[in-house]
């Protein structure tokens, strides 16, 4: 199971999030570009996985496990980093925080479910946000330094978080009150 080509790339993401780290750490142009470049592939593995997985009959109590947690420990090592070096500031640390309250959130009302066996799918407004979500953050990584004079990396990425943090507390306030009916 653990070898099986969409838990190796869903295994794929969480190693990638070291080297990622390492990469922003150094505020270098082409290490944010290659930040870039790493951070799209493990966006890109956060579909493949899931598709893989059913359409090669491979779907496993594993991958159903990790898949979250690598999104997950993604996102939130990202966001963590980008505030740490000053790349997420001001008041976009709000909407940031938003962000990894609503995933706290959901992992744990997601955990409760499982134990009393209901489910909690994936809306279509949760991927919308987290593509808008993941986008954000790629403008955010390569940042205004790194970025092309002609685009405003900083103000793409900021706004694109605003707007998935909008978006993270109406599925968030979805998710939470599909998951309290079960709880009384």
């Amino acid at each position: 199971m653990l070898t099986n080509l969409p838990n190796m790339l869903t295994l794929s993401r969480i190693a990638a999030i070291p080297v990622l780290l390492g990469l922003l750490y150094f505020h270098d142009p082409l290490n944010r570009w290659i930040s870039l470049g790493l951070f799209a592939l493990a966006a890109i593995t956060d579909f493949f996985d899931g598709y893989l997985a059913r359409h090669r009959n491979q779907v496993s109590a594993l991958g159903r496990f990790l898949d979250p947690i690598a999104d997950k420990l993604l996102v939130a090592s990202l966001i963590v980093m980008l505030v740490a070096l000053g790349d997420v500031r001001g008041l976009v640390v709000f909407p940031a925080i938003v962000i990894l309250a609503r995933e706290i959130l959901v992992s744990g009302l997601r955990e409760f479910l499982a134990e009393i066996k209901e489910p909690l799918p994936v809306s279509k407004l949760a991927k919308w946000k987290t593509a808008i979500q993941m986008v954000a953050l790629g403008f955010l990584i390569v940042g205004t330094e790194a970025g092309p004079s002609f685009l405003p990396m900083e103000l793409l990425g900021d706004a694109g978080i605003w707007i998935a943090a909008i978006l993270t507390l109406i599925t968030g306030y979805d998710y939470l009150a599909r998951g309290l009916k079960h709880m009384s």
